[in-house]
Parts: structure tokens; sequence; C-alpha cells
């Protein structure tokens, strides 16, 4: 990984087998991770400018969830390289634990993988686009009516990702997209999932591209040039949405 990746944002890391970690550390964010190599980027950023600070699990590593969420003021999960539907038990204990999230009424935010997890634990189904297209690179969304308040009419993000998510039974829509239609939604008024990626940095957008050069070729994947030259002209724009919107997602819990 290159030096300074980590320096997009002033995170906190748990220290592996000690869940009471953040107990004394105000406004603490549980925030799972599917790699080792992922970093909260543009999303650690602005959280940890607004007081926040990010308590990081890894499940995929063997970091434990804790079981006392009194302590936090929101659970933040990231994306990653499988699938939900892939057969892996660290997978099912997650969604397990997402449920109790959701029951405990805490702000939950998921991002891609992260997003799919919150619709398949609501009863949503998961799967690659009937014409195997894959989103890689910035690709448009679009405000529905009911997610206006929260999104812009239209953004250009970022995106990695060939499977989608059904709108789970009782959810909003909020923004939608070209070949993936179902692109962020609310259940509740404290769960969110987007399907895209807004944690983006140029230094992340290099990282992927190269790490994951195979993957350039698909249907609709976009090349290493364009997505860098996508992140130079997008990001200022998205990183004044997440701003607002983390700031909209976490007032109800305070």
């Amino acid at each position: 990984m290159p030096a300074g990746l980590f320096s997009q944002a002033i995170v906190h890391f748990a220290d592996r087998g000690l869940p009471s970690f953040f107990i004394t550390v105000p406004n603490p964010i549980l925030t799972i991770i599917h790699k080792e190599t992922t970093v909260p980027g543009l999303i650690g950023s602005k959280l940890t400018e607004l007081n926040y600070t990010l308590d990081i699990r890894a499940p995929i590593l063997g970091d434990p969830l804790p079981d006392d969420l009194t302590p936090y003021s929101g659970v933040l999960v990231f994306g990653g390289p499988m699938s939900v539907n892939d057969d892996e038990p660290y997978l099912k204990q997650e969604m397990a634990w997402i449920e109790r999230v959701l029951a405990a009424k805490l702000p939950y935010l998921g991002i891609c993988l992260g997003a799919q997890m919150l619709a398949k634990v609501l009863g949503a189904n998961v799967m690659p686009h009937t014409a195997a297209i894959e989103e890689i690179g910035y690709y448009s969304v679009y405000a529905t009516e009911q997610g206006k308040a929260l999104f812009e009419p239209h953004m250009k993000v970022y995106q990695w990702h060939k499977d989608g998510f059904e709108l789970p039974e009782g959810a909003v829509l909020l923004a939608r997209g070209d070949h993936f239609p179902n692109q962020a939604f609310r259940w509740g008024d404290r769960a969110y999932g987007v399907q895209f990626h807004p944690e983006m940095t140029a230094e992340m957008v290099d990282f992927w591209t190269t790490q994951g050069a195979d993957l350039l070729g698909g249907p609709h994947a976009q090349s290493r040039e364009m997505q860098l030259a996508g992140q130079a002209k997008y990001s200022t724009a998205v990183e004044r949405w997440l701003e607002t919107f983390l700031k909209n997602w976490l007032a109800v819990a305070a």
C-alpha cells in the first residue's frame, strides 16, 4: 500500500480482542471493513471533523463485534470484494449482528457491500445485473422525489460493483441509477444504504485501479485514466454532498 494512504483520515483501530476499547472515547462510530487494505477515506475525514471517532473492526480477520452497542453513536459498514450470498460464517455472523443494530435503532450507514448487507437483512434479494453489467468508475445517480432532501438531483459518484439489490419492503428509495436502479435507500429513520463509494480520494482511486487493473476490461468498466479524471472532476461536489449527508444521518442520534 502506498505511504500516506491511511493519512486520509485520523482514525483509531480497535485492539483485536478488546471490545470495550472505545467506551471512554467520545462519539465512537463502530466501523466494519472487509479487507485489510480498506481505509475510511473521505468519510473518515469528515466524521473526524465532526468530532466522531472510528472504532474499526474486521470480522474477516477475526475481530469481535461488540455485544454492547450503548457506547456507540452509529455503525458504518464499508464494501468488500465478496458477495453477501457467499457461504462464509463471518458474513452470516455479521448480518445477524446488523439485525441487532437495527433493533437497537442505532444509526446505520452501509457502503456498497454494506448497503447490500442491509438489504439482505431486510429480506431483499442481492444479485448480479441480468445483462452481466459491472459498474467500475464514475456513474450518474439521480435523486428520487423522496430523496430530494438528501441528494442532489444529479450526481456523478464512484462505483465498483457487479451485484445490485432489490428495494427492501418498507424501505424508501432515495436515489436511482441508469444500470442499477436502486442506488440509495432508507429504512426507518436511521438506517441508510448507498451502492456507491463516497469515501474515495484521489489516492484511493489510484490504489484501487492499480490493484484491480485486471477488472477494468469488463463491460461498462471505465479505464484507469477515466477514473482518475473523474475523481478530479467530481470529487468537490461529492465531498460537499457527503458532509451534509453525514450530518443529517447522525442528527437523529444527537
